[in-house]
């Protein structure tokens, strides 16, 4: 785990000072923001529309090989627009086709990564493994978008790009050495699989008999968008998943995108400069990384703490809204920063979790679809809200609807458990006063 987090902080750094200089050279070839938009746009619609797809080969193929199959895919990217700097052969399609090409890459990557580093480690200490990720990835882009500047000004654009490219290798050349944990009895194995995809179904159920050739549909499952539909069937029969998504969602669209508005909060009603921001931005990195060593204790996370983390994130945000003074706003933002960040570990813990290992990969790829639409929601409508509102408005509204949603999921969720118990007891109900019974079929 140690060789695994040092690899992952030299490709973070890697990562963000290409991040960096990729958003400065498309502003440079084309002088146009919307452009600069467009590439980032461009990168993340792999994500959100073959997120389940990249799940489905993850699950498919040994996690170990995946992971530095992409790492060395990703490093040949990186590569190839150095060279088309190098040679000034580079143009704007370019940029756009590489761009996607890399968030091809990583609908595979992702999954791959974050399954295999929590294979090093027993599960019981995936919390803290995912903590330690937290650190790790904000150390490196800390570092990676201040190396940016210092790289691009000795050496060009090409040398950042170069450098991503090395470090990509590296990651690819630690893990053949990379030893993962043998699976501990507690979890299940794989002939369980069709139970837990059909978890919503009733157990028992009054049937004639079915046609031998009702197997044909099976084998289309076996399939790479069979298997993605299996992550989807599964994803969305787990309330515990979906309250996960609710919550994430929520506190990702109408909260979160801080650099958006306590950037106008700042510098509009505050009548602040870009070094108060600068000092906002700071209390936040700080927080978020006091935040990802404390998650490292969680030992139990669940849902529930993530629900009631981010409700106490937006209660602090709509203090953040109303605050008459930057040095009041700097000091509501590190423990912001500090309860997103374990709630953050707390959610990801259950995403790892909480699915059979047969089904994990493919679960992150659904959750990776869902997180690339509101993370691209997100912007937009906060920005109409900021027209509409104002950055106090802005901040106080969005506090309200993610804690008032949570509240209301909290509510829906004790009806809905409800209801289902109902469905589940009246059926055998049913069956009992049937006599005689025809024929009983149990669910797979």
């Amino acid at each position: 785990m140690r060789w695994w987090s040092a690899a992952n902080l030299l490709s973070n750094v890697g990562t963000w000072m290409q991040m960096t200089v990729q958003n400065l050279l498309v502003l440079h070839l084309t002088h146009s923001a919307a452009v600069v938009g467009v590439s980032m746009a461009a990168q993340a619609a792999a994500g959100l529309l073959l997120g389940p797809l990249g799940g489905s080969i993850v699950d498919s193929w040994p996690r170990q090989r995946v992971a530095a199959v992409s790492q060395a895919a990703l490093a040949l990217v990186a590569f190839t627009t150095a060279v088309l700097i190098g040679t000034h052969q580079l143009t704007v399609g370019a940029v756009l086709g590489l761009a996607a090409v890399t968030g091809l890459i990583a609908t595979v990557d992702g999954p791959a990564c974050a399954l295999f580093g929590n294979d090093l480690v027993p599960e019981r200490d995936v919390p803290s493994a995912i903590a330690l990720g937290s650190v790790v990835s904000s150390a490196g882009r800390l570092a990676g978008v201040a190396l940016a500047g210092a790289v691009v000004a000795l050496a060009g654009p090409a040398a950042a790009y170069t450098g991503n490219g090395i470090s990509f290798l590296c990651v690819a050349a630690v893990i053949p050495f990379l030893r993962p944990l043998p699976k501990e009895a507690g979890e299940e194995p794989a002939a369980a699989l069709a139970a837990q995809v059909t978890a919503a179904t009733p157990a028992v159920q009054v049937t004639a008999a079915a046609p031998a050739t009702a197997t044909s549909g099976d084998a289309d499952e076996a399939g790479p968008r069979g298997r993605a539909r299996q992550g989807l069937r599964y994803f969305r029969r787990s309330p515990r998943l979906l309250r996960l998504a609710w919550i994430t969602g929520l506190s990702s669209i109408f909260g979160r995108n801080y650099t958006l508005t306590l950037a106008v909060l700042v510098t509009g009603p505050l009548h602040q400069g870009t070094g108060a921001f600068g000092t906002v931005s700071t209390a936040l990195a700080v927080g978020g990384v006091a935040g990802a060593v404390l998650a490292g204790r969680l030992r139990r996370p669940s849902v529930g703490i993530v629900g009631v983390l981010a409700a106490v994130g937006a209660l602090l945000q709509i203090a953040a809204g109303l605050a008459p003074s930057v040095l009041l706003v700097t000091l509501l933002v590190v423990p912001m920063a500090v309860v997103e960040a374990i709630s953050d570990t707390a959610g990801m813990s259950v995403l790892l979790t909480h699915p059979p290992a047969e089904l994990r990969g493919r679960v992150l790829g659904v959750w990776r679809s869902a997180s690339t639409g509101w993370t691209l929601a997100g912007p937009p409508l906060l920005g109409l809200m900021l027209q509409c509102a104002g950055a106090r408005g802005a901040l106080v509204a969005g506090g309200a609807v993610i804690v008032l949603g949570i509240a209301g999921g909290t509510a829906g969720r004790d009806r809905n458990g409800t209801v289902a118990q109902l469905r589940r007891v009246v059926p055998v109900a049913r069956l009992r006063a049937a006599e005689p019974v025809p024929e009983i079929s149990t669910a797979a």
